[in-house]
C-alpha cells in the first residue's frame, strides 16, 4: 500500500509539473575543466530563475566545495551512513544554487550497504520535487559505479577540450553509454578552445562520429574560450562568472546556458520517475 500510494502521489507531481531534471555533466578524461563547468552553469541557471543542485558524484575526491571557497561541514557519505539528515548535508553556496558535497573518505562503491543505495536513491526523489535541475558532476572517466548511475539519467553533457585524448575519450564514453542505451541525449561543448574554428572543428568532428559511426546524432551547445579568468578566479575561490561577469568564457556560457534551456528535452512528466525507476532496477541487479 506505501508504495502505491507512493506512486500515486508522484504521479500527481508529474501531472503538475512539480518534478525537476536529472542531468549528468561527464569527461572522457580529467583536466577538462567539467567540474568548474558544473558549477558555474548551475549559477547562471540558477539566474535564470531556476532552482538548482549539485551533487558531486567523484566519491572520495569531491572538489565542488572547493572552487567556491567554502568549508563542507557534511557530505553525501555522512548522509549515505545514516549519520546526518538530507537537509544536513545539502549546503547553499553564497551564489543562488545548493550543493551536496563529495564523500570524502567514503569506502568504495562495492562496500556500500543495501541501506545506502536505499538512502540514496531517497535522496534523489526528494531532490527531484524540491529542484529544476539535479545537476551530477561526475568523476573523470568511467567505473562501474559511475556508468550504472549514467544509466539512469537521460541527459548527458559532455565536456571535451581540443586535445585529441580528450576528444578520444569523449567519443569512447558517449559510445560505451549509447551501445548500452540508445535513448540517451547527449549536449556538447568543447572547453577551453583557442579559437572559435577550433571549437568548431572539435565538436564537429565528434558530431560526425557519432552520427557515422552509432547514428546517433547529438547537439552541440557551444564552446568556451581559454580564458586567464578562470585560473584567477580558481585561486580566488570564487566561479568565474561571478567574478568575472564580462570575461568571454563567462558571456559564453551564457549562450551555453540558454542554448540548454531552449533545446528540445524529454517531457519532465516522463523523465523522474523513468529515472529513478532505471537506478533502483540497476542497483538491485548489482546486489544480487
Amino acid at each position: 500500500m506505501r508504495d502505491q500510494a507512493e506512486a500515486l502521489r508522484m504521479k500527481l507531481l508529474e501531472q503538475q509539473g512539480q518534478l525537476g531534471k536529472a542531468v549528468a555533466i561527464v569527461s572522457g578524461k580529467g583536466g577538462v575543466g567539467k567540474s568548474n563547468f558544473c558549477m558555474n552553469f548551475a549559477l547562471q541557471l540558477a539566474k535564470q530563475q531556476k532552482k538548482v543542485v549539485i551533487m558531486d558524484m567523484d566519491i572520495g575526491m569531491g572538489n565542488i566545495h572547493i572552487l567556491i571557497g567554502e568549508s563542507a561541514s557534511y557530505n553525501l557519505g555522512d548522509y549515505l551512513k545514516g549519520e546526518r539528515s538530507l537537509e544536513d548535508v545539502v549546503l547553499s553556496a553564497p551564489y543562488g544554487m545548493d550543493y551536496i558535497a563529495g564523500g570524502s573518505g567514503m569506502s568504495s562503491v562495492l562496500e556500500w550497504t543495501d541501506s545506502m543505495f536505499e538512502r540514496l536513491i531517497i535522496a534523489f526523489d526528494e531532490l527531484l520535487k524540491d529542484y529544476d535541475y539535479l545537476l551530477f558532476d561526475m568523476g573523470a572517466g568511467a567505473t562501474n559505479w559511475s556508468l550504472d548511475l549514467l544509466m539512469s539519467i537521460d541527459d548527458v553533457i559532455v565536456i571535451t577540450t581540443a586535445e585529441p585524448t580528450a576528444i578520444t575519450d569523449a567519443y569512447s564514453m558517449m559510445k560505451y553509454i549509447h551501445l548500452k542505451d540508445d535513448a540517451k541525449q547527449y549536449y556538447l561543448i568543447c572547453n577551453r578552445v583557442l579559437s572559435k574554428q577550433e571549437g568548431e572543428e572539435t565538436t564537429s568532428r565528434l558530431q560526425l562520429a557519432m552520427q557515422r559511426f552509432l547514428e546517433k546524432d547529438i547537439q552541440v551547445l557551444g564552446t568556451m574560450p581559454e580564458d586567464l579568468a578562470v585560473r584567477q578566479a580558481v585561486r580566488e575561490q570564487v566561479p568565474f562568472s561571478v567574478s568575472y561577469p564580462n570575461a568571454a568564457v563567462t558571456k559564453a556560457l551564457r549562450l551555453i546556458v540558454l542554448r540548454f534551456l531552449e533545446e528540445p528535452q524529454i517531457e519532465v512528466a516522463q523523465q523522474p520517475t523513468t529515472f529513478l525507476r532505471k537506478l533502483r532496477n540497476i542497483f538491485s541487479k548489482g546486489r544480487d
